[in-house]
Order: structure tokens, then sequence, then C-alpha cells
């Protein structure tokens, strides 16, 4: 019957190994640099923060006074599609229509058309969807649900106008 014995915490050079002794021989089994452990316990950080994108909403109609209501979000570059980022915030996407008949984000039914007033340059390209259901709309107008925000290295501010087919 072999004996098993650990060898946990062993250091050198500032890498941590984790060995395992088997009939004698030890192996090591898993290999980590405490230098990071060692800079999180002292309060530093290692990793910068990801970039973020400002996004400002306008709403398709202006109010008593004249002006249009306004509301504010920020997201992770690449990580979020811009119909997760206005749901996740309360913002709100859809016309009436779009409230019952929306199919869920899967691209299917072109109810939460946006337009991009500005920083289209940090979202992706129009996909084949939209080509299929804004091939007669402006270039600036996207579908929410196929539009994701960043590309997890760029920052900087996208200002959308929701549901423009109500502008005059």
């Amino acid at each position: 019957m072999a004996s098993l014995g650990f060898n946990l915490g062993f250091s050198f050079s500032g890498v941590k190994n984790r060995q395992v002794s088997v009939n004698g021989r030890a192996r090591v089994i898993s290999c980590c640099s405490s230098s990071s452990s060692e800079a999180s316990q002292q309060g530093i950080s290692t990793t910068k923060p990801p970039p973020e994108i400002e996004l400002e909403f306008f709403g398709p109609k202006p109010g008593s006074d004249g002006t249009y209501p306004r509301d504010k979000a920020k997201a992770v570059s690449g990580e979020k599609l811009l119909r997760s980022i206005m749901q996740d915030s309360k913002i709100e996407l859809y016309a009436t229509y779009g409230k019952v008949m929306n199919c869920g984000g899967g691209g299917s039914c072109g109810t939460c058309i946006v337009e991009i007033l500005d920083g289209r340059e940090l979202l992706n390209q129009r996909t084949d969807t939209e080509n299929k259901y804004l091939k007669k709309k402006p270039e600036s107008w996207r579908l929410a649900c196929q539009t994701i925000v960043g590309n997890k290295e760029n920052s900087g501010k996208v200002v959308v106008q929701r549901i423009p087919q109500w502008k005059k």
C-alpha cells in the first residue's frame, strides 16, 4: 500500500508550488505566482479596470417643456447587447406594438429599432439580420438586439434615439 504525503506552500522565487509525494517521488501538481495574491493582500490592484462605454438615450418625442427625455447608462465595453443594457437600466425600448409582439431579442421581428446619433464607431457592424430588416432605413438605424456595445478594448460615448420611427 502506498503512502500519500502533501507538501503545500513550498515557495521558490515568488512561485508557490503544490507538491504531492507518491512512493517517495515528489511531483508538482500545480504552480501559481504568489505576486498577485500578495499584491491583493496589500491592496494593490494588478489589473486595470475594463473599458466602459457611456450611453445616453433620448426619448422619441419632446416633453411638454419641449425637451426630449434623457436616460443614461454605462456598460463594460464588448460585454452586452444594446437591448440588454436598456432592459437592465429600465429604459423603454419598444413602441406599443413591440411591447406585445417582440421576439425576445432573437432578431426575427425588427421591433427594437434605435437610431445611433453619435458613437457608431464604438459598436459592431450591422449584421445580416439588420441588413434584412433595415435595408430601406438610414445607416444610423440599428436593431438593439443585434448591436454589441464596444469591443472589449474601446471606450467612449454612444448617443441613442429611442423609437426613431416616431420622430417628426
